[in-house]
């Protein structure tokens, strides 16, 4: 049976959190003098709601859940980053990931000198369930699932991760960042059942707010209680707050370019599957494709040199010999394809 207070740190447990001006107050009022703000308008000069309760609102209404069990983040990063510090003690600690996947698990764990475990994905991109139950030990803390995988593209089915989620005391961390560019289910289903399942999602690809850095967090109120008194007081600015609650209330425009994108992948798999000098399009739940081509460093460089840039996959596990490529708008789609078409092995 999960218990959050089994894995937390002595010292999170212990911490008091800082407490802002904004958490001593929090209604309406005609003067503000209780934060050593600039009195004078420019549209930013007053700090941004600490909690984001009106983006959490706005997003638990989207995922169907409640606006307790919705965290927000500067970015998924800093969500990453809040588990391991609240979770693992450094230097006894780890975490498993499972290769190729996204690298900021690693990253992170190291620097906040959590070991690492990997545990890899099967040639065909699937996970072993029972490895990675294998692989825990008691000071395991962490697992991460990236559910459409990046950079494979494929999605992790619910029963898995299920099975992971059913077995492990620690928290089976679920990064569902591409997730809107499928319609199938999402593993925010499990967290009633499940408590130790946490769910990363983003507004930085499906909505368009990359630049803007919001991460989103949907897990159990008692777990993100203790990450919200973690977390720095204002991790989220009024800038980003404002530009994605603008762009959340504009669901049709998010979904038209959804269907393009989802589109524009499939057109994208079948032409590039015509080319002599494509060995293999894996099949993708995201937005992106992974190709295997026959000469991948010359087309890799081939691409820069008309002025196309895409991501070299090819020294990750399983994907040798393959380059990742966003699927972009229909010109650039249009270009990209026209450009390998010109390659000359």
């Amino acid at each position: 049976m999960f218990n959050l207070n089994n894995i937390l740190r002595e010292n999170i447990k212990r911490l008091k959190p800082y407490s802002s001006a904004r958490d001593d107050f929090s209604g309406e009022a005609n003067v503000w003098i209780d934060a050593n703000e600039n009195p004078f308008n420019t549209g930013v000069n007053r700090y941004p709601d600490p909690h984001q309760r009106e983006l959490k609102a706005c997003l638990a209404q989207i995922k169907g859940v409640k606006s307790e069990n919705v965290f927000i983040g500067n970015g998924s990063d800093e969500i990453i980053d809040l588990l391991y510090r609240v979770t693992c003690d450094p230097g006894k600690a780890n975490a498993i990931v499972m290769p190729s996947t996204y690298g900021m698990y690693a990253v992170s764990a190291e620097i906040n000198d959590v070991a690492i475990a990997k545990v890899f994905l099967r040639e065909d991109f699937s996970v072993d369930a029972e490895a990675v139950l294998a692989a825990v030990d008691e000071n395991t803390r962490l697992i991460f699932v990236c559910s459409p995988n990046n950079p494979t593209g494929n999605l992790v089915p619910i029963d898995v991760i299920e099975t992971l989620a059913s077995n492990f005391d620690g928290l089976v961390v679920v990064d569902e960042a591409y997730i809107d560019f499928t319609k199938s289910e999402s593993a925010i289903s499990l967290i009633d059942r499940y408590p130790n399942v946490f769910v990363m999602q983003t507004l930085s690809k499906a909505w368009g707010l990359a630049g803007a850095r919001v991460g989103v967090g949907i897990g159990s109120k008692e777990l993100l209680a203790v990450m919200d008194k973690v977390k720095a007081p204002y991790n989220v600015n009024i800038l980003s707050q404002q530009v994605a609650l603008n762009c959340l209330n504009d669901t049709e425009a998010f979904r038209a370019k959804v269907d393009i994108i989802v589109e524009q992948r499939d057109w994208l798999s079948a032409e590039l599957s015509k080319l002599d000098i494509v060995d293999k399009v894996y099949p993708s739940d995201a937005n992106f494709l992974l190709v295997k081509f026959k000469d991948t460093a010359n087309v890799f460089q081939f691409l820069l040199d008309c002025g196309i840039v895409a991501r070299d996959r090819s020294k990750e596990k399983w994907c040798e010999g393959c380059i990742r490529l966003t699927v972009g708008t229909p010109d650039e789609n249009e270009m990209l394809v026209s450009a390998l078409t010109q390659y000359i092995m």
